[in-house]
């Protein structure tokens, strides 16, 4: 698969990467129940397949994702880059809330490294800002983490150019990850081009808008305690336009014989502050379909096409 560069001198990252939310099944933000011996095998499915690189989070399934994912990598660690967050945690009664205070960011480490099975991690990341806590303190102790060799790089999830400068003042932001799909474009005015400009690698969350742009999506199937249900993207009236936009793109992505959720990750990919997109999967088959949109290159003219869809649908 190709590989880009993950920001200032940073490691090779397949353009696709392995999302590790959906397996950590059930919690407050989860996709429902999964089944572990199927999440293994996706995570050796995609590694055995061309992607180097998963993204989790300690807040999946409180742990359950990364525990999983330590499982899955179980004996090829060193060929795996394992990208993992701090910053929420759970208040004892299965919610989650944002600390990104000096003592919390330490000891999820601690805990991430027990979970994952290693002795490294090899990008960690800010979940969410914390407006409690001064930003210039949360990075202090992920910049101490790095030189304490418990971290290779250091990066941050959903942060706004304002929180990235100061971040860059005291130590290098080596990555971002925002959300970002055809349908979620607020990054692109001012985020995506500091992060080109200032060589910060950008690995994008929900390149399908979680699943809504997958071409296959069917409200009625997602189980009943699925987070999407509480998501305004799964409301009407955004619903029926996001719905009606995948109809309209359909034919594009049939062109090149792909799926509308392959386009959409292609899309995404298009952008050249993107370094990889994340996209999840809870099995080999969706695995193998991911991987799929990896070699889709979108032409000028059907990157024109898209963008005026979707100015259309007015989303």
């Amino acid at each position: 698969m190709n590989k880009r560069t993950l920001g200032k001198n940073g490691p090779e990252l397949t353009v696709i990467g392995f999302g590790a939310w959906a397996i950590g099944g059930p919690w407050q933000f989860g996709w429902g129940p999964v089944n572990d011996d199927e999440s293994v095998k996706a995570i050796q499915f995609a590694v055995n397949n061309g992607i180097n690189w998963i993204d989790t989070a300690a807040v999946y399934g409180f742990g359950h994702s990364e525990k999983v994912v330590g499982k899955a990598v179980k004996g090829f660690r060193e060929k795996v880059f394992i990208a993992t967050k701090c910053g929420m945690v759970n208040d004892g009664t299965g919610t989650a809330l944002i600390n990104n205070s000096p003592e919390s960011i330490r000891n999820e480490c601690e805990e991430s490294l027990k979970r994952l099975d290693t002795d490294y991690i090899d990008l960690y990341q800010i979940h969410w800002p914390d407006p409690k806590v001064p930003v210039e303190e949360s990075w202090g102790t992920m910049l101490q983490l790095q030189k304490e060799g418990k971290v290779r790089y250091v990066g941050v999830s959903n942060f706004n150019v304002e929180l990235l400068e100061k971040c860059m003042k005291i130590g290098r932001v080596q990555s971002l990850q925002p959300p970002y799909s055809p349908i979620r474009r607020e990054y692109e005015e001012k985020v995506l081009p500091y992060c080109l400009e200032n060589e910060i690698g950008v690995i994008a969350y929900s390149p399908m808008q979680a699943g809504l742009l997958s071409g296959k999506f069917d409200k009625s199937k997602i189980a009943s305690d699925d987070w999407r249900h509480k998501n305004p993207y799964f409301k009407e009236p955004v619903l029926s336009k996001a719905l009606g936009l995948v109809e309209k793109l359909r034919p594009i992505a049939a062109r090149s014989g792909k799926s509308v959720g392959q386009l959409a990750i292609a899309w995404v990919l298009n952008n050249p502050a993107l370094t990889s997109a994340i996209v999840g999967a809870r099995t080999d088959i969706q695995c193998g379909q991911n991987i799929e949109a990896g070699d889709y290159i979108l032409s000028q003219v059907e990157i024109d096409e898209i963008n005026k869809l979707i100015n259309e649908a007015g989303l």
